[in-house]
């Protein structure tokens, strides 16, 4: 295991570990980016939400160091079924140039989790990231206005909440 997987190890699935650490050892070495994404892939839970949650954070304001692994992260990363991984993923995901056939495909994998996910925050990121694609899109603009509406009858506050800001940036 590599010293900056290494850093990622743990027990407690409520802490992110040296997850911050390694967000800074990438920045200024991004060539130990592969290494962390392959660590989101890696059969250890604990291992793999620190280093989803460190990709997240990398990419947020790096989105040319993700692209190379847009069909990695759609293929591979959107299999995984842990919900701490998922809504990084969902997140990720705003963060990509897509083309058509890939546009469709996360559509299809973030609805998916809305419909099948039993963790708020990963429905939240979804539909999230869903709204930030409709901007352009009026077809998804209509399943995503229904997703909202959905969400906010749901007497579930995380979801209303989330619905109600996207909902008003939709209007915007």
């Amino acid at each position: 295991m590599s010293e900056i997987i290494q850093k990622l190890k743990g027990k407690d699935r409520r802490s992110l570990g040296r997850s911050d650490e390694v967000v800074h050892d990438v920045l200024n070495n991004p060539s130990l980016f592969p290494e962390v994404f392959e660590g989101m892939l890696h059969d250890d839970p604990i291992i793999s939400m620190r280093c989803a949650d460190a990709l997240e954070k990398i990419t947020k304001d790096h989105h040319e160091i993700l692209q190379p692994y847009a069909h990695r992260l759609i293929e591979e990363a959107s299999q995984i079924k842990q919900k701490e991984v998922q809504w990084h993923v969902a997140q990720m995901f705003s963060y990509l140039i897509l083309d058509k056939e890939d546009k469709t495909a996360v559509k299809d994998i973030l609805f998916g989790w809305i419909e099948k996910s039993g963790s708020n925050i990963v429905k939240v990121f979804s539909i999230q990231t869903l709204t930030e694609m409709a901007a352009h899109d009026s077809e998804l603009k209509k399943k995503v206005v229904s997703k909202l509406n959905q969400f906010l009858e749901s007497k579930i506050p995380s979801l209303e909440n989330r619905a109600k800001k996207l909902i008003k940036k939709l209007n915007e």
